[in-house]
């Protein structure tokens, strides 16, 4: 017996076969397949008329006229348009939400599948529809930093900008919105569950919150009204003004950075680097708590060059202080037969950073490993113990060490 999952993934890889023999077989229509009525899954296009008729107007897009966009990038070359400008009678817009810049037909959509063009206005089909929502310990983002030991009230839907090749979370990140039926849920809702659950954070994550960027600021403005705290687990592709206005409401972000190589963004996420080193460095100079997390792929991203050209930059960029995660790969996804990232291979990511003079290195994703405790800079004594997501041992009294008195960089209260 296999789980459901793991029938998804193998079928999955079964499908350009299939497809070959005439029969086309999508994510979502598999997961349509295979799930009934019970499954939360949504079987009818009606459905996804009722989430256009809702949707609200999206933040961050324009024309692109306006936006002085070629026609080329939104008409194709075969159109006659290349070379030459004109007024967009076909009520295209651009969305500026993220690096892609998608250039959007009316009834389209961008790359993340979460914003559509509706008759000239780009709309959110995301906002208020979570499809995951769970209890977690902080230390799971992971954030190390940040309230230690804290439970953190979780959500995310489908969509995202990035097509990770190894991508954990794949069912909702690679999902469109129609293929989950699920209830409103308005911001003042959740911050009331949240309370209810005695949380004290709320979190963004599971799919790339970017792309509910409008249900994400909202909320956590209505949480701060409540005394609580929110954190965003993000890949680090939005533009500047989106993230603007999500450090003005967040209180800390989480980047994963997942190799120091344009290279590897195009081939293993359909991205680009360039953004998301962009991004670090606008939160590292905001209010708000950064922590950094760099998945080691086996053979992709783990040469020591490129382990060292990570850690030069991060300490050139946004300094020592900042918290790092090296974590282990697990094969996912399209990944099913790279191997685990070896143990010595995380070790040999964290002493680099540790001789290198970074503060706070981590191994993480290997439960009860000593470099999951945050140890101080000065004394090198243990100030935060670890075993898995829990805390069993807090040597610090006010911020700092209480052997030694140095200031633990992080927000503790």
């Amino acid at each position: 017996m296999i789980s459901r999952r793991e029938f998804l993934t193998h079928l999955g890889k079964v499908a350009p076969l299939l497809g070959g023999a005439g029969i086309v077989l999508s994510d979502p229509f598999l997961q349509r397949l295979l799930s009934g009525n019970d499954s939360g899954l949504a079987i009818s296009g009606n459905y996804l008329d009722e989430i256009i008729r809702s949707a609200p107007r999206a933040r961050y897009w324009t024309s692109p006229a306006a936006a002085n966009v070629h026609c080329s990038a939104c008409h194709g070359n075969r159109e006659g348009s290349k070379g030459t400008r004109h007024t967009h009678k076909e009520k295209i817009v651009k969305c500026l939400l993220c690096a892609h810049g998608c250039v959007i037909r009316p009834g389209q959509r961008g790359k993340c599948r979460a914003r559509m063009n509706v008759n000239g206005e780009l709309r959110s089909l995301v906002y208020g529809r979570p499809v995951s929502i769970h209890v977690d310990p902080i230390e799971k983002k992971p954030f190390y930093h940040f309230l230690p030991g804290a439970d953190a009230y979780t959500i995310g839907t489908s969509g995202c900008p990035f097509q990770c090749k190894f991508c954990q979370n794949w069912e909702l990140s690679q999902s469109s919105p129609e293929d989950y039926r699920v209830s409103y849920i308005p911001p003042v809702k959740i911050c009331r569950s949240v309370s209810e659950r005695k949380a004290r954070v709320i979190a963004f994550s599971y799919n790339e919150p970017t792309v509910y960027t409008e249900y994400l600021t909202d909320i956590a403005r209505a949480g701060k009204k409540s005394g609580l705290r929110s954190v965003l687990i993000s890949c680090g592709f939005m533009n500047e003004a989106p993230l603007a206005e999500m450090c003005k409401v967040l209180d800390a972000v989480k980047i994963d950075l997942k190799g120091y190589s344009e290279h590897f963004y195009r081939t293993v996420s359909n991205a680009e680097l360039r953004p998301v080193l962009r991004s670090i460095k606008q939160i590292a100079k905001s209010r708000v708590h950064l922590e950094i997390v760099n998945l080691v792929v086996p053979t992709l991203n783990d040469s020591d060059t490129m382990l060292q050209e990570l850690i030069t930059w991060i300490l050139g960029e946004v300094g020592p202080e900042v918290p790092v995660h090296f974590t282990r790969f697990h094969p996912d996804y399209q990944m099913p037969n790279l191997p685990p990232t070896p143990l010595a291979t995380l070790e040999r990511a964290r002493d680099m950073a540790l001789d290198r003079g970074m503060h706070y290195p981590f191994v993480g994703n290997v439960p009860s490993h000593p470099g999951n405790h945050t140890y101080c800079p000065n004394c090198k004594k243990i100030v935060i113990h670890r075993h898995g997501f829990f805390i069993t041992e807090m040597n610090m009294k006010g911020g700092r060490c209480k052997f030694c008195n140095r200031k633990i960089t992080g927000v503790w209260t």
